[in-house]
């Protein structure tokens, strides 16, 4: 079971082995600190060995999911910092994207309201991601004269919408709607704000009851093989497969398809 009691978040674990981290400064719409970031990312860490955790849902308190960098507690610190104090960071950020990324459990990104900035990143670091209509998004770092390059925003966005929107979206920092982010493959699905919840945990509880050693299975390669050729990605597959097969979950997968009943996956 989890050993980290955030402060600077919300975490509970439900009855199905859904992890929630609820996002908590509503009143900053959600706006990240230095504090946050380390939070965060010990958190991922910490999921990564909890078994009693299959899924984790990410989202956020009140009208914003997170609008990115908070101006008073972390932009104007930057100000006073050397290259080494950017540096560190910078790279304390990118640790965030890298142990989401790592985690061998599906994240859900509950998309309640304004992603921006490096709320934008986190979730598109996150495997899907379920928005209310109310989710605008945009990648503002060009608006206050960053590169776009951020968080692994320019490896993982043209993966999911293609170079050219991939480069308008960076390159502008403009908003778009949540029901554009859907049609180009941002978002995996829209719904009116008040349905958000129950969409969110039907997805959540649909993919706890999966296998677990499947799906991070699948997680694993996602990752792997954006960079490989065909045929290192066909041998990966074949041994993650080889691997699948020989794990409990198949076999009671099998068992259950003759008896005509519903898997029980608790691996």
């Amino acid at each position: 079971m989890l050993m980290l009691t955030p402060s600077t978040f919300l975490y509970e674990q439900d009855e199905a082995g859904v992890g929630w981290i609820t996002l908590n400064r509503p009143e900053r719409l959600n706006a990240l600190t230095f504090e946050v970031y380390r939070e965060l990312t010990e958190m991922f860490a910490v999921l990564r060995t909890d078994d009693s955790v299959r899924v984790v849902v990410i989202t956020g308190a009140g009208r914003a999911f997170c609008s990115g960098g908070d101006v008073r507690d972390i932009i104007g610190d930057l100000q006073t910092l050397d290259i080494t104090g950017h540096l560190e960071f910078t790279r304390l950020t990118c640790a965030l994207i890298r142990n989401m990324r790592q985690l061998p459990q599906p994240i859900i990104a509950s998309l309640n309201g304004t992603v921006a900035g490096a709320g934008a990143c986190i979730a598109l670091a996150a495997d899907l991601r379920v928005a209310s209509e109310a989710a605008r998004i945009a990648f503002l770092f060009v608006k206050v004269g960053l590169s776009g390059a951020d968080m692994g925003a320019c490896f993982l966005l043209p993966r999911f919408v293609g170079l050219a929107r991939a480069t308008e979206l960076l390159t502008t920092g403009d908003f778009i709607t949540a029901q554009e982010a859907e049609r180009i493959g941002l978002y995996n699905r829209v719904v009116a704000a008040d349905e958000l919840e129950a969409a969110t945990r039907e997805l959540a509880a649909k993919l706890a009851r999966g296998p677990a050693f499947a799906l991070a299975m699948t997680k694993e390669l996602l990752n792997r093989e954006l960079e490989v050729s065909l045929d290192t990605a066909l041998e990966w597959e074949a041994q993650a497969q080889a691997l699948c097969l020989q794990h409990p979950d198949f076999r009671e997968a099998y068992e259950a398809f003759t008896a005509k009943r519903e898997p029980e996956f608790k691996q």
